[in-house]
C-alpha cells in the first residue's frame, strides 16, 4: 500500500502582516491621505491590492516628542510616511552615545597594559554607572523606543530640515540597503506611517507617480555622485554625468532578507544552490548593458562540462561588461556575454544601456588601456601569462573561491582567516582576546574549513551587516570612521534580533554577572538579563585586533574578503 503523501498549504504573500491587524476606518482613513489618495486602485494587481499593502505590509506608530525615528549609519527596511506632526531631521551628526551607539576610545599604554592584573576572574562581569546613560528609553508595547529628552538643545534649528504631514524619507537607505542617511527625531508628537520594503517596492510598481519620486530622488542625491566615484566616468562633465543619470535604470535581484534563505538551505547541494542564484546575465546572450553593483555580490561564472564554474566574485562598485561592450563598438560586431552573472544573495544593480556607453564614454576614454578583467580569462590564458611573467602571476586557488563564495563569505570585510597548516592550536588567539575583553573571549577558534583554511566564528564586520537590521535601541551600529561593527552594552536590551539574524553565527547571547559572579537580574520582571556579545576588532586597543598579534605562527589574519585580489595574496 503507497503511503499518501503529507499536504500543507503554500506559505502566502501576506502571511506574516508588518504589524497588528488595521482597523478598517484606520484604513479608510489613510486611503484619504496622499500619496494613496492620488493612487489608481485599478491599477493594482488583484493578489497585492493597494487597501491590501496598506493593511499588510504598513504599520502605524505613535510617536512623542523627542523619539528617534531613524538614526545616521542605520541599516533599516522600510520607509516612513508622515501623516500628522513634524519631524527634524539632523543636517549634521549626532554624538555617537545619543544614537545609542559605542563610543569606546582606545585605552593609554598603561590602561593597555594594566588588564593583565585588572581583568575579573568571573564571566561576563558588568560594571555599570548609571551617570554614563546618555539615552532615554520607553516601552510602546512589546517594543522599545530611544528617545532624546532636550530635541532643541541637541539639533538646533539651524541644523535641521523640518518634514511635515505627506512627506516621505528614508525610502532610499530601504530600497538599496544602505546605510541612514541622517537622523530623524520627532520635533512634535506625531504619527507616521511605516512601509516595509516590499510594500514600498510593490506601490512603486502599480503607482508611477511614487516611483517617479522615489527613482528621481535617488538620481538627483546620490547616483550623480556614485557615477563621478568610478574611474570610468571620471572624465565627464558634469552634463554628460546628468545625461548618463537619467539613462541608467535599476534592479534588484534576490530577496531582501537573504540571511534568512541562507540559513536555510545551507546544507543544500551545492550544484542545487547556485542554480538557485537569480540569472543576471547569461553566458552567449546579447551584450544589453553595462552593470554596475550598488550593493550585494554577484557571482562570475561560466558553464564548465555539465555544472558551473565560478570564475570570480565582486562587490559594491564592480562593474561587468565594459570589455565586451569596448570590443563590440570598436570593432562593429556583436559579440555575446563571454560570462555568466549570477546575484549572490541580494543584490542592487544599475544597468547603463550601451546606446548610451557608446555615445557618452567610449569616445572619452582610451580603450587602448582597457585591461582583461582576470574574471574573463580562460584558464589556457592564465597559465599562457603567468609562464610569460616567469610564474610570478598569482590566482585564486579555484576551490577557495567556490568554497568563499558558497558560504557567503565574500561579504566579510574584516574575517578571521586561519591557515591550518601553520596553526599549532596553542590557543593563544584566545587569551589574547580574552585578556582585552575582562577574560571573555569574544570568538570561538572554530567554523567551516576548505583545505587548509578556516574561516572562524569571530564577527566579520560584514560590508551587508544584516545583523544591524531591526535593533529597537541602535545598540549595534558601524563605527563611521573604522567600519567597525560593534554593541554598546549599556543600550543593548537581549531582544537577540542581531543574533537571529546573522547568518554566519557570529553573534552570541550571554547571561551577565556582577563582580561576585552572580546573575544580573531584571528589577521589574526578575528575570536574568543576557547581552549581545561579538568580536569588536580590539576597537579600544592601541595595536588592533589582539587575536592576530598573538599568533606566534603569523597562521591567523583579519582580511577583508571582498576584495578578491587580497585574499588572493594572502593565500597563495
Amino acid at each position: 500500500m503507497n503511503a499518501i503523501p503529507s499536504t500543507i498549504k503554500k506559505p502566502q504573500r501576506w502571511a506574516e502582516p508588518f504589524g497588528e491587524p488595521m482597523p478598517e476606518e484606520i484604513l479608510h482613513n489613510l486611503l484619504a491621505v496622499p500619496p494613496f489618495s492620488s493612487m489608481d486602485a485599478s491599477r493594482f494587481p488583484k493578489s497585492t491590492p493597494l487597501d491590501g499593502i496598506i493593511q499588510n505590509d504598513c504599520r502605524l506608530l505613535e510617536l512623542k516628542a523627542g523619539d528617534i525615528i531613524v538614526r545616521e549609519g542605520d541599516y533599516g527596511s522600510s520607509a516612513f510616511l508622515i501623516i500628522g506632526g513634524e519631524a527634524l531631521v539632523a543636517l549634521k551628526s549626532l554624538p555617537p552615545e545619543l544614537l545609542g551607539r559605542d563610543n569606546r576610545k582606545r585605552k593609554s599604554f598603561f590602561q593597555a597594559l594594566s588588564q593583565f592584573w585588572t581583568n575579573d576572574k568571573q564571566a561576563e562581569v558588568r560594571r555599570y554607572d548609571s551617570s554614563k546613560q546618555q539615552l532615554n528609553q520607553r516601552r510602546d508595547g512589546e517594543d522599545t523606543r530611544v528617545f532624546l529628552q532636550d530635541v532643541p538643545r541637541v539639533i538646533a534649528p539651524d541644523q535641521s530640515v523640518s518634514l511635515v504631514a505627506g512627506e516621505i524619507f528614508g525610502e532610499i537607505s530601504a530600497l538599496t540597503r544602505t546605510p541612514r542617511s541622517a537622523t530623524v527625531v520627532a520635533n512634535t508628537d506625531m504619527f507616521v506611517l511605516e512601509i516595509r520594503w516590499q510594500g514600498l517596492r510593490d506601490l512603486m510598481n502599480s503607482d508611477p507617480a511614487l516611483k517617479e519620486h522615489v527613482e528621481q530622488a535617488y538620481r538627483d542625491n546620490s547616483l550623480k555622485s556614485h557615477l563621478r566615484e568610478l574611474d570610468l566616468f571620471s572624465s565627464l562633465t558634469t552634463e554628460q554625468i546628468s545625461q548618463v543619470a537619467e539613462k541608467t535604470e535599476f534592479e534588484t535581484y534576490g530577496k531582501f532578507q537573504w540571511n534568512v534563505d541562507y540559513q536555510k538551505t545551507s546544507g543544500k547541494d551545492v550544484a542545487n544552490r547556485i542554480l538557485d542564484e537569480p540569472l543576471i546575465v547569461q553566458q552567449g546572450e546579447y551584450v544589453n548593458g553595462l552593470l554596475l553593483v550598488r550593493n550585494g555580490f554577484v557571482r562570475i561564472c561560466r558553464q564548465h562540462g555539465n555544472g558551473i564554474q565560478t570564475v570570480a566574485y565582486k562587490g559594491k562598485g564592480g562593474v561587468f561588461g565594459l570589455r565586451e561592450i569596448a570590443r563590440n563598438w570598436k570593432s562593429e560586431t556583436q559579440h555575446p556575454w563571454a560570462l555568466s552573472l549570477r546575484a549572490v544573495g541580494y543584490v542592487d544593480l544599475l544597468r547603463i544601456p550601451v546606446e548610451c556607453i557608446e555615445q557618452l564614454v567610449l569616445p572619452h576614454v582610451d580603450t587602448t588601456n582597457l585591461k582583461l578583467p582576470a574574471e574573463q580569462k580562460s584558464d589556457d590564458s592564465v597559465a599562457d601569462n603567468d609562464r610569460r611573467r616567469g610564474g610570478r602571476g598569482k590566482q585564486m586557488n579555484r576551490g577557495l573561491l567556490e568554497f568563499l563564495v558558497e558560504e557567503r563569505f565574500t561579504n566579510g570585510k574584516q574575517a578571521m582567516m586561519i591557515d591550518l597548516d601553520r596553526c599549532t592550536r596553542c590557543d593563544d588567539c584566545v587569551q589574547a582576546c580574552a585578556s582585552t575583553h575582562n577574560n571573555n573571549p569574544r570568538f570561538v577558534r572554530q567554523g567551516k574549513i576548505h583545505d587548509k583554511w578556516m574561516i572562524a566564528n569571530a564577527c566579520m564586520h560584514c560590508s551587508d551587516p544584516v545583523c544591524m537590521i531591526g535593533c529597537p535601541t541602535g545598540a549595534i551600529g558601524r563605527d563611521a570612521e573604522s567600519g567597525n561593527v560593534t554593541i554598546n552594552d549599556m543600550t543593548c536590551i537581549g531582544c537577540s534580533t542581531c543574533a537571529n539574524s546573522c547568518p554566519y553565527d557570529n553573534i552570541k547571547m550571554v547571561q551577565i554577572n556582577d563582580r561576585s559572579g552572580l546573575p544580573i537580574v531584571d528589577a521589574n520582571t526578575g528575570e536574568n538579563i543576557v547581552k549581545a556579545t561579538k568580536c569588536d576588532l580590539c576597537v579600544d586597543q592601541r595595536g588592533g585586533p589582539a587575536c592576530q598579534r598573538a599568533c606566534p605562527h603569523d597562521a591567523l589574519v583579519r582580511i577583508d574578503l571582498t576584495n578578491h585580489k587580497t585574499v588572493t595574496e594572502w593565500s597563495s
